[in-house]
């Protein structure tokens, strides 16, 4: 979310460009060129398949989704992106919003025997954050071993002494990067490197990450030791379709408010819950960033990495970026997954300035006859990235990619599905604070059911959003032409 945090970032890139130039920008053809081809390996339960038990997983894989070759051509390039297998024998749930996500990570809080590990970019010290900190203080009590890592410039406005409250009940608490004005004048640009990453693991064996932070945006959460529903009033979205928007634009037009049905409602985004052996992945991840972070070797042993027995039939794969490593491998791994799409290409973004090569992924896809559409915001909490989104869509919409804008509630998802059968979820943007700047961890699930679930989410979106035409857009007026020619001036920024 980019309340204030995305003004602090500009400032500060600003600052440091002054003096040393921007970032240098990767070039993604050379990183998608350079990844050798290697045989896909899967892992299962009980370590890595055989070669030949590899490919008789991805021809069921085929046989089940017949109607595309992503998995022939564009798995083993993620497998060299990710450097991790293929997880066999998962269990992964979506979750849309606040409500059933917090419900369904408190339960898993109250139910944690061993370890429960929260890393968060924004952490709020609210009605939502006091929840998730009680139960986190209960575990504890109980001998539980808590650990939460925040961002510095994510959780800025969370006051210390809510961190300083979760010491003092027994939990080990990191602050990622941490931010100063002695420390901006000392790091410069080293401050732009935050980690946006939404994980929680618990016991090792329960994994949840997307989009979704601790924050008041997505509504209350749920209360009780089940998650039951709080009294008073609801989180709940809105009924979705197009009667419920209309006529809450329409209340808003007579109020001469327009954004009043955006700002009275959760926000809108997706989580993934996951069980089976892609949680030791995971987990391996947090212990990773938590020991980087505090200058420490990782976290090992029985007791984090428990036996994980199958928990499902979805397979999976976990993807996390960084600038440390040059690219975005999620990045690139969705732009080599467009190039291989034969079918259909559905992305739903909350802020999207891509890169070149993004573009010319999707503009070539729409033009060979693949199905290509967006859900992008029509209000956001940075005007500057919607006005920059903005001024892509005549050539997207020139290409036919199919555009929509998500109305009656800010949109803040990060998810695609590819040919009903490569799908994501997490973290990243496609925008260039994510590509150059932040930490950012996704799941890749493959396969037709998973993919189904997101495709009908995506359907649900499109009902609540507004088509955008090319015909209707060359007919904006000159002033939106400014405003999206001045944000696009800062899209290295964005």
């Amino acid at each position: 979310m980019r309340i204030t945090t995305r003004a602090f970032r500009r400032l500060a890139v600003t600052a440091a460009a002054l003096a040393a130039a921007c970032a240098t920008v990767p070039d993604l053809d050379r990183e998608l060129l350079a990844r050798p081809a290697q045989p896909v390996q899967v892992r299962g339960a009980h370590g890595v398949l055989s070669r030949e038990a590899s490919a008789q997983v991805l021809d069921e894989l085929r046989r089940r989704a017949p109607e595309t070759s992503v998995l022939d051509r564009h798995a083993a390039i993620e497998q060299a992106l990710a450097g991790t297998p293929l997880s066999l024998g998962n269990k992964a749930t979506l979750l849309q919003d606040g409500r059933e996500t917090y419900g369904a990570m408190l339960a898993a809080i109250r139910a944690a025997r061993s370890s429960i590990h929260l890393e968060m970019y924004i952490f709020e010290a609210g009605e939502v954050g006091r929840e998730f900190a009680a139960a986190l203080a209960e575990r504890r009590r109980a001998g539980v071993q808590v650990r939460v890592l925040y961002d510095s410039v994510g959780s800025k406005d969370t006051p210390k002494e809510f961190f300083e409250g979760l010491r003092g009940q027994g939990i080990e608490v990191t602050e990622y990067n941490p931010v100063s004005g002695a420390k901006l004048l000392e790091k410069g640009l080293e401050l732009q490197h935050r980690d946006h990453r939404k994980l929680m693991v618990v016991d090792g064996r329960i994994a949840f990450l997307g989009g979704i932070n601790i924050s008041k945006t997505y509504g209350p959460a749920p209360r009780g030791p089940a998650g039951s529903a709080p009294s008073g009033p609801s989180g709940a979205s809105a009924p979705s379709g197009r009667g419920t928007i209309g006529g809450s634009r329409g209340e808003a037009a007579r109020a001469g408010d327009p954004d009043a049905p955006f700002r009275d409602r959760p926000w809108r985004d997706t989580q993934l819950r996951l069980e089976g052996p892609v949680v030791a992945q995971l987990q391996r991840l947090f212990l990773e960033q938590w020991a980087r972070q505090r200058k420490e070797s990782p976290l090992a042993g029985a007791a984090y990495y428990p036996r994980l027995a199958p928990a499902g039939a979805e397979i999976v794969r976990a993807i996390a970026g960084s600038p440390d490593d040059g690219v975005d491998a999620l990045y690139v791994a969705l732009i080599s997954a467009i190039e291989n799409a034969e079918t259909q290409v559905r992305i739903t973004n909350a802020y999207f300035v891509p890169a070149q090569e993004l573009r010319e992924a999707l503009e070539t896809a729409a033009r060979r006859g693949v199905d290509v559409r967006l859900v992008l915001p029509s209000r956001s909490d940075s005007w500057l990235v919607t006005h920059a989104a903005r001024s892509y869509y005549d050539e997207l919409l020139s290409a036919g990619v199919k555009i929509y804008e998500r109305e009656g509630r800010i949109l803040h998802a990060k998810t695609a599905s590819i040919d009903g059968a490569w799908s994501t979820v997490g973290s990243t943007n496609l925008d260039w604070i994510s590509l150059l700047h932040n930490d950012e961890l996704n799941a890749v699930v493959l396969g037709p059911d998973f993919a189904a679930a997101m495709d009908r989410a995506f359907t649900e979106d499109v009902a609540t959003s507004r088509e955008i035409t090319l015909a209707h857009w060359r007919g904006r007026a000159l002033v939106d032409r400014a405003k999206e020619a001045a944000a696009r001036a800062w899209a290295r920024l964005l």
